[in-house]
Parts: C-alpha cells; sequence; structure tokens
C-alpha cells in the first residue's frame, strides 16, 4: 500500500456537501413553520380570551325581565363597538303611509344622540322582492352594518328604519311578524287621524312632482316658510265622486295592518299627536328605552291653512261628506299649527 493512501471507512459515506446544505435548510423552514404557529395559536388564544372577557363583563341589562328579549348586544362585522360593545340597543321599525308626517318624525327622532333612524330601505324594490331579501335585509340592518348618515356612533341605544305600508311590508306579513317577535323588534305605528288632510297632501305632492315648484325641482319635504308658501299655494281637486270609498279603502288598509301585526310588541302614535301633545315624543322615547330629551326637526310644515283654503273644490267636498261618518274631517280641529 502506498505510505500516503488512506485507509477508507467501514462507516457509511458522507453525503455530498450540496445534499446537506438542502437538509439543513428543510429543517430550518420546519423550525420557522412551528414556531410560526405556535405564535398564531397564542395570538388566536388570546383574542379569544379578549372575547370571552368582554363578553364576561356585559351584566344583564337593567331592563324589566318581560323587556329582556327587545335588548340586544350586536356585533357588527364592519367595525368595532369597542368600549359601547356592552351597551345594549333596541331595534324598532317606523311603520307609515306617505304624506303622514313620517319623513318630520324620523328627524325628530334622529335629533336624539341615541337613536339612529335609516329612512326608507324598502324602497328599492329588490331589497323587498322576496322574503329572503327582506330578512337579509333587516339581518344586515339590526347587525348594525347598515351605515347611513342617520347611523350615530358605536353607542346607539336605538336602531330601526321606516317602513311604508305600500312597500311590501304586508306581502309577507306572517313571516314578517314572526321575525319580529323572534328578533325583539318593537313598532311605532304612525298614521293621521284626518285621512281627508292626507288626500289632499298626496295629490298636492303628485302635483309638485311633475310641476316642480321649487326652481325646477321636487321636494316632498321642506326647510324654510318660503318654500312651504309655494308649495302651499296649489289646490288640488279632488274627485267627490269616489272621496268616501277613498277614505273607508285608507281606514280598512290601517285597520287591517294593525290587526296583522298586533301581536308583535308596539304603539301607535298619530300626526296630530305629535303637533299638539307635547308628551307624545316622551312616550316614544320611553318606548325605546333611551334618555328623554326635547327632539327638533328643520322640516316646515307645509299645509297647516284650514281645510276650506287648501281644496279648489271645498264646497262639493264639504256637502258630499256632511252627515257621514266622515264629517269629523271636515273643522279640521285636530290640526295645530
Amino acid at each position: 500500500m502506498h505510505p500516503y493512501s488512506l485507509k477508507s471507512s467501514k462507516g457509511a459515506p458522507l453525503p455530498p456537501r450540496p445534499t446537506l446544505v438542502f437538509l439543513i435548510a428543510v429543517f430550518g423552514l420546519y423550525v420557522c413553520y412551528l414556531s410560526f404557529n405556535q405564535i398564531r395559536l397564542e395570538n388566536e388564544g388570546g383574542e379569544n380570551s379578549a372575547e370571552e372577557h368582554t363578553e364576561h363583563v356585559c351584566t344583564k341589562p337593567s331592563v324589566p325581565s318581560e323587556e329582556l328579549r327587545y335588548v340586544h348586544l350586536p356585533k357588527p362585522k364592519g367595525y368595532n363597538r369597542g368600549e359601547c360593545s356592552c351597551t345594549p340597543v333596541r331595534f324598532f321599525v317606523i311603520v307609515s303611509m306617505q304624506r303622514s308626517g313620517s319623513g318630520w318624525f324620523e328627524t325628530l327622532l334622529n335629533s336624539h344622540p341615541n337613536i339612529s333612524s335609516n329612512g326608507e330601505i324598502f324602497n328599492r324594490i329588490d331589497r323587498r322582492e322576496n322574503l329572503s331579501s327582506i330578512v337579509q335585509t333587516l339581518d344586515k340592518l339590526y347587525n348594525l352594518d347598515w351605515l347611513t348618515s342617520a347611523a350615530k356612533n358605536e353607542c346607539t341605544a336605538a336602531f330601526g328604519l321606516k317602513w311604508m305600508l305600500n312597500q311590501g311590508f304586508m306581502d309577507h306579513h306572517d313571516d314578517i311578524v314572526s321575525y319580529f317577535n323572534q328578533k325583539g323588534v318593537s313598532l311605532i305605528f304612525l298614521f293621521r287621524r284626518n285621512t281627508l288632510r292626507r288626500l289632499i297632501s298626496v295629490l298636492a305632492n303628485n302635483y309638485d312632482r311633475d310641476a316642480k315648484q321649487l326652481n325646477g325641482t321636487h321636494k316632498s319635504h321642506v326647510h324654510s316658510e318660503e318654500e312651504a308658501e309655494i308649495l302651499a299655494k296649489f289646490k288640488p281637486e279632488l274627485d267627490v265622486s269616489t272621496l268616501i270609498l277613498d277614505i273607508r279603502d285608507i281606514e280598512k288598509y290601517i285597520r287591517d295592518c294593525l290587526d296583522r301585526f298586533n301581536t308583535t310588541r308596539h304603539m301607535i302614535l298619530y300626526y296630530e299627536d305629535i303637533i299638539s301633545n307635547r308628551n307624545a315624543l316622551f312616550r316614544v322615547q320611553e318606548f325605546l328605552g333611551v334618555p328623554a330629551r326635547k327632539l327638533v326637526s328643520k322640516q316646515v310644515k307645509i299645509h297647516t291653512r284650514p281645510l276650506p283654503d287648501l281644496v279648489k273644490n271645498w264646497e262639493d267636498v264639504n256637502s258630499k261628506l256632511n252627515g257621514t261618518e266622515y264629517a269629523r274631517f271636515l273643522d279640521g280641529a285636530d290640526y295645530v299649527k
């Protein structure tokens, strides 16, 4: 044997250097993977603990036991309620008809820092084309994920919408009643006592929709005396041949609505009461479980004159209703400016 030759090893030969480098890299990646998973699990555990802690510190709302089903602790997907996550929220819906003062009433409610009413969200047909779309829309709203200009802040204590009778409210009434009762939604029915005044307002509003009397624009609600005066100048002519039938149909529609939703938690409010009874709005705030305060609106009422000054054919209207059950609408004494 050559004096400088090496004796061959009896063990397995060492792998080539590139293979060793590859194995070391794989092992390093594996260690990093394990470390990353450990950190992620610890973070998730911390978040879960925080959520559990938040839920733990939310004490039972201080309301009568029979009202517990009407207070909620929603968890919006779009934002965190933060320090108000334990502030209970009541869900509501204003049920009304066009030209019944619902727009004015809603602005009054939205002047309260803890109330958010989000308008006629069902004026879009795709949101009410079937029961599924209605429920989906309501679920999003009552989860506080419906963000509009009416949305206040994370500490909103009463959250709702305005739903007109002609926007699918009666189409699935049994299912909607069930939804309201299961979800703990409170209803505020807002109507007008004087159906004749409402008819006059509807006709005048329909006229302005085409005439656009205010600088070429149509406005259902105004914010100045000057604008109100311009719109009030138009005097509609009522069809006396169908007047009694029209009034009767409207009042039956309202009765049917109240009958079908009588198992819900609700209150009935009239436009004239809001005007003449200063306690009416305090009752609404009590119903919604929010601190009572003076509510204000920038809207200006349009048709405030005596009825004879609002109708073109007043003598015919007066003659038609006199001596009937609807003669009570003629004096207009239930309206105070």
